[in-house]
This record gives C-alpha cells, structure tokens and sequence, in this order.
C-alpha cells in the first residue's frame, strides 16, 4: 500500500498541528480538536514529541518517587501510572481490544465486532498484565533514575514516531472509526515522524543501545503488522494502540538488557 502524496493542509501551521497530536494522544486540555477528517494524519510528525513529553512525565513521576524513599518497582508502577494519567490508559484500550479480537474472533467480522465492544475479555486482561508487569519489571531493571528517564523518553517517542509508517503501509480495516478518521500520513509526515522518533532513542539511549533498541522495535512491529494484516486485513485505531504497546514494551526490555 503506498502512501498518499496530498500535501498537508496549508491553512494548518506545525503548532496546530502539534496540538492535534497531543489532543489524539493525551487527555491534556490542549483546547484542540482532532475532529477535521486527516488531521490526525497530518500531525502525524509531531507523534514522537508529544511522546517524548508523556515519557518525561513518567520519568518525573519516578525521580520524586525515588526521591520519597520508595522501592524500585513501586517508583516503576507510579511511573507507569503517571503515563496511564495522562493518556487516559488510550493505547492500553487499544492493545486489550485487538487481542480479545485476534484471539476470540473465527473471523475477520467477528474479530472487528469483539474489538469494537468495549467489554475487556480474558485475552485482553492478560494482555494488559503482561504489558504493565513487562514495563515495570524493565525499569525496575534499568533501577538508575537518569536512564530510567531516558528509557522512558525514548520509548514513548519512538513508539509513536513508528505509528504513521504503519498507517502509510497498512489498509484502513474499517471504513469508520478513528483508523478510518485520521487519515493517511504522507510519505513526509511518515518519515519525519520515524526519523524524529529514531534521532531521539539513539541520543538518549546511546548510539549502540539506541540501535539495537531501534531494530528490535522494528522487527516486532513488522511482525505485528503482518498480523494485524492476516487477521483483519489491515489496523485500526486499536490496533495503532496495539502496535504503540509493542514499541514502547520492546524499547524498555532492550533497554534494560543487560
């Protein structure tokens, strides 16, 4: 699938743009609406820098629970939780929803009705337990508030800076919904975001980290997205949420490596 080659609406500047990215990705309230048909897509370069701010926000979150005396998986659990407050737990949703569907559908409707319900099933919960315990347990690992901050910046920034390239490559599975809303991201708004994301993991994590990081995510969201395409034929806002889960799980887990 090849991206679409409109130009961005020149009536939108890169702030407004920014603001529309942290509207679609965090419950801060920023005074922006993502409501425009594409302007999700073309505030998609911005993906990795409102990442990057939900990282430091966690990262903050640790350094004052370190700062309080607290252990190192529960500093890892505020962090984690100050992420899923200013999100609003949105990529979390998205991550619960595609694998009840992956997992409890026979086909290709019935994994989209199950992935629209809201309900959370037995594959989606442990989904979520494995999430939470794989990131807690990383930062837990990496233990050092400094590089835990820096982990956590890199892989929120990446993770995001991945999601327009997986839009660009991958069919819409919906014709309705945000998937279907946001638009396709121009090979420009792609690359930007992937090269945003990338300069960020390799600064903050190191040039030999940061590549292996960076690989590692990359290899994992191919195989998701070859998944997501023989299950549904292609992504939808859940599964964008998914595929962010997966970046920013393998990011922390490479990071922490030892």
């Amino acid at each position: 699938m090849l991206f679409a080659c409109t130009s961005m609406d020149a009536g939108r500047g890169p702030f407004d743009e920014f603001t529309v990215a942290t509207a679609v990705l965090t419950r801060l309230p920023v005074g922006a609406s993502a409501g425009e048909p594409g302007a999700v897509a073309a505030a998609g370069w911005a993906f990795p820098l409102v990442g990057a701010g939900i990282g430091a926000g966690c990262a903050l979150a640790y350094f004052v629970a370190g700062l309080c005396g607290l252990a190192d998986p529960v500093a890892a659990f505020i962090a984690l939780g100050a992420g899923l407050a200013i999100t609003g737990a949105f990529h979390e949703d998205g991550l619960a929803d595609t694998v009840d569907g992956f997992g409890g559908g026979r086909d290709r409707d019935q994994k989209l009705a199950i992935m629209r319900d809201s309900r959370h099933g037995t594959f989606g919960i442990l989904a979520l337990v494995f999430s939470v315990g794989l990131r807690v347990a990383a930062l837990a690992a990496i233990r050092d508030p400094i590089h835990v901050g820096l982990a956590l910046i890199a892989a929120h920034a990446a993770s995001r800076g991945a999601l327009p390239a997986l839009m660009g490559l991958l069919e819409r599975a919906r014709s309705d919904g945000l998937g279907a809303a946001a638009g396709r991201p121009t090979r420009a708004v792609a690359m930007a975001a992937a090269v945003i994301g990338g300069v960020l993991a390799l600064a903050l994590l190191g040039p030999l980290p940061g590549i292996a990081a960076l690989l590692s995510t990359v290899a994992a969201l191919t195989l998701a997205a070859m998944l997501a395409r023989r299950q549904i034929g292609g992504y939808t806002g859940d599964v964008l949420g998914f595929f962010q889960q997966i970046g920013e799980i393998v990011m922390l887990l490479v990071a922490a490596a030892r």
